[in-house]
């Protein structure tokens, strides 16, 4: 495993992370607060949107696409109906087969694939937060 170096500017930044296996979610969280970045939970959609639905800052939302009932596509956006500038990072096994809005600007819209090395996470997520 490599060494993860916070980016400058990463502490405070708030990731919502929604993903519904407890272990992946676990692992990630773990990652992420590495880096300096506060995550909230979700396992599921409905989760996510109560959190979105709140005066809590979120600067990325990153969802895994096949999660149950509300899939992370769906999520995505309900999640811009309610907040249109948020970030969104799919995270998925089959991220070459998966259709993302091709209108949507790379820095705002985003897919990583599973599993993803911690240094891809790391780096995808810096790019899109702008550090």
């Amino acid at each position: 495993m490599s060494e993860l170096a916070p980016g400058a500017s990463t502490a405070g930044q708030r990731i919502l992370l929604v993903e519904d296996s407890d272990v992946v979610r676990m692992l990630t969280v773990e990652v992420l607060e590495e880096l300096d970045y506060r995550v909230i939970e979700a396992g599921e959609a409905q989760q996510a949107l109560q959190v979105l639905r709140s005066d809590e800052h979120i600067d990325l939302l990153m969802t895994d696409i096949g999660l149950p009932g509300m899939s992370g596509q769906e999520l995505a956006v309900a999640a811009r109906q309610l907040r249109p500038d948020l970030k969104v990072l799919y995270a998925s096994g089959y991220a070459e087969s998966v259709e993302i809005d091709k209108s949507e600007p790379a820095s705002r819209t985003s897919i990583i694939g599973k599993p993803f090395s911690l240094d891809a996470l790391r780096d995808k997520v810096q790019s899109m937060l702008g550090n």
